[in-house]
């Protein structure tokens, strides 16, 4: 795009960008506006008004009714969680908070809480699903940080789209989705050496996500990244970048590339690359760009 017309804004505690080769309406800003509040208001576990967050509230369970697009997130977690064997679990929400990750943003570790843990919930057997229909038998914490905000990209495109927009970037704090005949040249940040990248992906009406400890932490291997077995924050990994069609599946699969290897997930279709902790870098050969390693 040349001399691309952009609209910032901040939503679920993210800076987003959108660029486009068109201006965009005041009435299609404030519907973005509407759709990004909506979204939250499902399913952040920081806003006390949200969905989510009456789960967590509702001492005996029960039932519970999302907006009817929620299944493409949930199908996508049902994957998700069974290919990684249960790796990937969006009930690690309570163990978040115990690290410190919470509503009141404490970042300290409740020992006692932790200490006193019982059987953490599972996806697979303290939720019962139904199309957009959740039940539950016991509180549980939902928390989507895994693949949430690709999601929101997607239904931001989407509205774009609907509206006639067919050339556009739609950035949420580097969870990007490009629209358009011509591809962009994007850049792999490096996880801890900000201003430098670590190669560069050519990106032609695809997705693509990045995702790293740095982003989110508070103390010493303190991080928003678990593995569902262990409830603990993942050591092995430092980045990871997914290129796939849509940015929920991209979104979720640079989390899901933390806590297995790429042939787990070989029922998608996407690239990859994988920064270790150790500075080696592991990549798919379909990967389409260059690496400076």
């Amino acid at each position: 795009m040349s001399e691309p017309f952009s609209f910032g804004f901040e939503a679920i505690g993210a800076t987003w960008e959108i660029d486009t080769s068109v201006p965009l309406s005041d009435g299609l800003r404030s519907d973005i506006y509407v759709l990004a509040d909506d979204f939250d208001r499902t399913w952040s576990r920081f806003r006390a008004d949200s969905l989510v967050s009456a789960i967590a509230r509702a001492r005996h369970g029960g039932r519970f009714e999302f907006p009817a697009d929620s299944t493409v997130l949930f199908h996508l977690y049902d994957r998700l969680v069974a290919d990684t064997l249960g790796a990937i679990d969006p009930l690690v929400g309570k163990d978040l908070e115990l690290l410190g990750y919470d509503p009141s943003y404490t970042l300290r570790p409740d020992s006692a809480g932790l200490a006193a843990r019982g059987l953490p919930e599972s996806w697979r057997s303290d939720v019962r699903r139904v199309g957009a229909v959740l039940e539950t038998d016991r509180p549980v914490v939902i928390d989507v940080g895994a693949a949430g905000k690709g999601r929101l990209v997607d239904l931001i495109a989407e509205l774009l789209l609907e509206r006639g927009i067919t050339v556009f970037i739609v950035d949420g704090s580097g969870d990007l989705r490009h629209v358009g005949a011509a591809a962009v040249s994007v850049g792999l940040e490096h996880p801890t050496a900000p201003g430098r990248v670590i190669g560069v992906v050519e990106l032609s009406n695809q997705s693509l996500c990045a995702s790293a400890v740095n982003r989110r932490a508070w103390g010493d291997g303190l991080h928003h990244v678990l593995d569902g077995r262990t409830r603990r924050p993942v050591t092995d990994v430092a980045a990871t970048w997914v290129v796939a069609d849509d940015a929920a599946t991209a979104d979720g699969l640079a989390s899901a590339l933390f806590v297995a290897e790429p042939a787990q997930l070989a029922s998608f279709q996407f690239a990859w690359v994988r920064m270790l902790v150790d500075g080696r870098v592991q990549w798919s050969n379909d990967f389409v760009g260059e690496l400076f390693v």
